[in-house]
């Protein structure tokens, strides 16, 4: 590791921390969502009851409002919980202390589809508090920003890059004196190079306040990725989230909103989502994501498609559309709201 750039990490993690300390709303919160947490769930992940675990256990895990942390486990997990023979047995082997973790962590994720590693590391979290982080794309996006993401060798497996991830943050943890759970909250309070990505106002840990003003923008690509079925894009697109956990697609030059994959045709679709960006931002970061898309992703004759869905396009959008029209893979979609009201009778 470059001792620099782990120095300058540390840094401005510590400074992260200083809105994290006991007393501040934000910690409190955070402490005790874990807290509450990890007591009603590490005896559920235990070794000794994985051959009992019932799939309500585990499904319960899988939603924010019962993980208090992870608000996307679900989409993939689900379908980890309709083989719950098969899961158990990939738990078992995951969270067996016996055998080295590079060993055992990618013969679990082997074993059942829907068992991604954003889910394995979580459990694996509450499991052992004290030995194991979190990887997911949010993770991995700031160690990669912060220069700290331990460079791999060639034909290393994902279980190896794992335990290397894993020895990071977890000198990390040592060097701040706090916790993993804690550490993974903080990713959210560093300031990005990705400008696409607004910092939340609250920490990933953390419960927004009652009464906070809801912005239906915010929750766009949580609602697009839920119903994704039932949009237009659904009939022809399916999600590509590589071996990622759902939600934004990690890349060298940022995180793409939404990536997608024809389903009969060599094709790949980049979505950016218009939120609280401009328009110059939202077009520049579009073609920067198809450029990478078309140099990393278009092998054997695939091509790369853009769009943007918005709730409208001002002016400086359309005349940014028209520059690339002669291009014709870039186009746009824009959304509505339906909120309908009806009587309701006693």
């Amino acid at each position: 590791m470059d001792e620099a750039a782990y120095a300058r990490a540390l840094d401005a993690l510590r400074i992260a921390m200083a809105e994290y300390r006991p007393g501040r709303q934000e910690y409190d919160r955070t402490n005790e969502a874990r807290r509450e947490v990890i007591g009603r769930y590490q005896p559920v992940f235990s070794i000794a009851h994985i051959p009992n675990l019932t799939r309500d256990e585990f499904v319960s895990f899988l939603y924010f409002e019962n993980n208090r942390h992870w608000k996307s486990l679900y989409r993939k997990g689900l379908g980890a919980a309709e083989n719950m023979s098969a899961l158990r047995q990939a738990l078992q082997i995951l969270l067996d202390e016996t055998l080295p973790i590079e060993d055992r962590f990618p013969r679990s994720l082997n074993l059942v589809h829907g068992l991604g590693r954003g889910i394995a590391t979580a459990i694996l979290t509450v499991a052992y508090p004290d030995k194991y982080g979190v990887w997911n794309n949010v993770s991995e996006n700031a160690l990669r920003e912060l220069e700290i993401w331990p460079d791999s060798i060639h034909g290393e497996g994902l279980g190896a890059r794992y335990a290397n991830m894993n020895e990071v943050l977890s000198r990390l943890r040592a060097d701040l004196g706090t916790d993993f759970w804690t550490l993974d909250v903080l990713w959210f309070s560093l300031p990005s190079n990705d400008e696409s990505t607004p910092l939340p106002p609250h920490a990933a840990g953390s419960v927004p306040a009652r009464g906070a003003t809801f912005r239906f923008e915010d929750h766009l690509e949580d609602f697009i990725l839920d119903n994704w079925r039932s949009t237009p894009l659904g009939a022809d697109w399916d999600i590509d989230f590589g071996d990622a956990e759902p939600n934004q697609y990690p890349t060298a030059v940022g995180k793409i909103d939404i990536l997608a994959k024809h389903k009969r045709e060599p094709r790949y679709l980049v979505i950016e989502l218009k939120r609280g960006q401009s328009s110059d931002q939202t077009i520049g970061q579009l073609l920067r994501y198809v450029g990478w898309a078309q140099k990393h992703l278009a092998t054997n004759g695939h091509s790369v498609e853009g769009l943007i869905i918005a709730h409208q396009a001002d002016h400086k959008l359309a005349y940014a559309l028209h520059a690339v029209a002669p291009l014709d893979n870039i186009g746009m979609m824009a959304y509505s709201i339906d909120f309908r009201m009806k009587e309701v009778k006693p």
